[in-house]
């Protein structure tokens, strides 16, 4: 899908990046707004991060040519001019990584709707890791439906913005009885489908704007499984899941809160997929690799169809393993939610043969 192949790509294309001369910079910023809550707050944090960069410049020196320290000494300068002059924090952006080097033309600003680590490194390529630790989770939308309104939010999970709102001008049943009756249930019922055929068609239309990889919905239980029924294939075949929350009085917060429980519970399920499939390929001697010297072979044989690491590995053989399956355009999967890993020391794969 749209956010996740544009990911891939640039994965990919920082992971391959091997500057014929000098070092790459790689600064992360920690924005979490539970512990920087105030431009102020996260302004000291980004000075403090790229304190740390010089620093870790001023090491490297020994051993570099002059005029490559002097080029990384300006890599800081340069992450600092392009990260100031705003708030770092727009747009739900909770970490950013910069990725500089003069040599390479190299200056790339990545924006994460998820907290990081703060630290600076500097290596001989990017340093791509933190990248994955918010999990594949592509951009989300959200529709709360009942039969009056609709509220539409999209954006990742942990920065969802309402979009847009339908409503309208729509009766409730009531009880009396007679053919009085039976005719104004028959209103009802139309200004309802019509409701939901405003509403559907308002969210596909932003669909089609704007690409999300995942739907989830939130409606009375007597009317999601019709809201369902009703969507578009392209928008059906995208549905995560359902959230039970008011449609009307609900904030963006606590919209928030409700998906990223989706969220994480559709990445225990993806992760659970993939540790099933490499336990079944290691029993059968087949399409599984566990522990570090299988696995680093198959990345070896270009053989890795999804990398597996556990969330606390931290073996020398790590970021080899991240690069290795990222060039081959391997997906690399941090196993947050299961410990299966651990017997295998923090490390295994699903092979493609």
């Amino acid at each position: 899908m749209a956010a996740d192949t544009t990911a891939r790509r640039r994965l990919r294309r920082l992971a391959e990046i091997r500057p014929e001369r000098g070092l790459v910079l790689s600064v992360f910023f920690n924005l979490d707004p539970s512990e920087f809550a105030t431009p102020a707050a996260r302004a000291t944090e980004v000075t403090s991060v790229l304190t740390e960069a010089a620093h870790k410049v001023d090491e490297a020196a020994e051993g570099l040519e002059h005029d490559m320290h002097q080029a990384l000494k300006a890599d800081v300068e340069r992450v600092r001019e392009v990260l100031s002059g705003s708030d770092v924090a727009q747009n739900g952006t909770h970490g950013i990584a910069v990725y500089a080097c003069t040599p390479a033309d190299l200056l790339e600003v990545v924006r994460l709707p998820h907290a990081i680590e703060s630290r600076a490194v500097v290596e001989a390529t990017p340093w791509v890791e933190p990248l994955l630790r918010g999990g594949d989770d592509g951009e989300w939308c959200v529709l709360l439906v009942n039969r009056k309104v609709a509220r539409i939010f999209c954006g990742p999970a942990p920065a969802l913005e309402e979009v847009e709102q339908v409503e309208d001008d729509t009766h409730g049943q009531h009880q009396q009885g007679g053919w009085s009756q039976a005719r104004y249930q028959r209103s009802v019922e139309q200004e309802k489908l019509t409701h939901l055929q405003n509403s559907l068609e308002t969210l596909f239309r932003h669909f089609k704007r704007t690409p999300f990889d995942h739907l989830v919905l939130g409606a009375p239980e007597d009317l999601a499984s019709e809201v369902e029924d009703r969507l578009h294939p392209y928008l059906r075949e995208r549905l995560s899941g359902r959230i039970a929350i008011d449609v009307e009085n609900t904030g963006v917060d606590e919209v928030r809160a409700a998906v990223t429980k989706v969220v994480e519970e559709k990445l225990a399920a993806k992760e659970r997929e993939a540790l099933d499939r490499m336990a079944e390929g290691v029993g059968r001697g087949g399409r599984g690799a566990a522990g570090i010297p299988d696995v680093m072979a198959a990345l070896e044989q270009a053989r890795v169809e999804c990398l597996l690491l556990a969330d606390g590995f931290d073996a020398p053989e790590r970021e080899a393993a991240i690069e290795k399956a990222i060039t081959q355009s391997a997906d690399v999967l941090v196993v947050r939610h299961h410990d299966d890993l651990e017997q295998y020391g923090g490390i295994g794969a699903v092979l493609r043969f």
